[in-house]
């Protein structure tokens, strides 16, 4: 098991978790609101799907679209929404900010991690929003729990940022370049065989998984398509 490249497929409800852990998924990312790219889901959707299936699940924190994190009131509800997750058992989370320069806002960032004492954490697609890639990355090498980045490489998809990618898998081990590349963001099947002949051990789906679209649940033969890509 530990060879084996992790799928991680997002979850909206209880049903699409079923049914992505079915097709082998190897974890989920919990979200809401997809039209504003994935948002914090309820405390009671969490516990519908933790009690669903038995994979890890990372929960997103993020309270409003975009990379910011708003003014002090909405970081204070974030930092609640954070607790009420942590209480009701969420042991992993997905979460990213930037400042008004396209510098990782350490202080939000920091308030949640001393919410969610130590849990492993992804730091999302921010990345592909920041001034600076590599700045970024040693700014978070020593915040506790950091264990993935989550990318496309750009902010416009995994086709554009190709290169960059590759040169960050290339740099796996390095300082700042310790946590595992999750590849994410316009990924499509035949990007694949590119990303795991450099190394890449992570893929991220979402609408890939769902071939009728958004309004639609996760079809267990479409993750399947990906397990089966990804253990060739």
């Amino acid at each position: 098991m530990s060879n084996r490249v992790l799928l991680e497929v997002i979850a909206l409800d209880a049903r699409d978790a079923v049914a992505a852990q079915s097709g082998g998924a190897d974890r989920l990312e919990l979200v809401t609101d997809m039209a504003a790219d994935g948002l914090t889901p309820p405390v009671s959707t969490f516990t519908a799907i933790r009690a669903a299936v038995d994979i890890p699940l990372r929960v997103m924190l993020r309270l409003s679209d975009g990379f910011a994190a708003g003014g002090p009131a909405d970081v204070d509800a974030l930092v609640e929404a954070a607790q009420a997750l942590r209480e009701a058992g969420a042991d992993e989370f997905v979460l990213g900010f930037l400042d008004d320069h396209g510098q990782p806002d350490l202080v939000t960032i920091e308030r949640l991690l001393a919410v969610v004492d130590d849990c492993r954490w992804t730091f999302h697609r921010a990345i592909d929003h920041a001034a600076d890639r590599d700045s970024l990355r040693k700014q978070l090498a020593d915040l506790p729990g950091l264990d993935t980045y989550l990318t496309a490489g750009s902010p416009a998809g995994v086709a554009d940022g190709m290169r960059t990618l590759l040169t960050e898998a290339a740099r796996h081990g390095e300082p700042g370049y310790e946590p595992q590349l999750l590849v994410g963001g316009g990924l499509r099947l035949d990007h694949v065989p590119r990303l795991r002949q450099a190394g890449v051990t992570g893929f991220h789906i979402g609408g890939a998984a769902r071939p009728g679209g958004w309004s639609t649940p996760v079809d267990p033969a479409a993750v399947r398509e990906w397990r089966t890509a990804l253990d060739a």
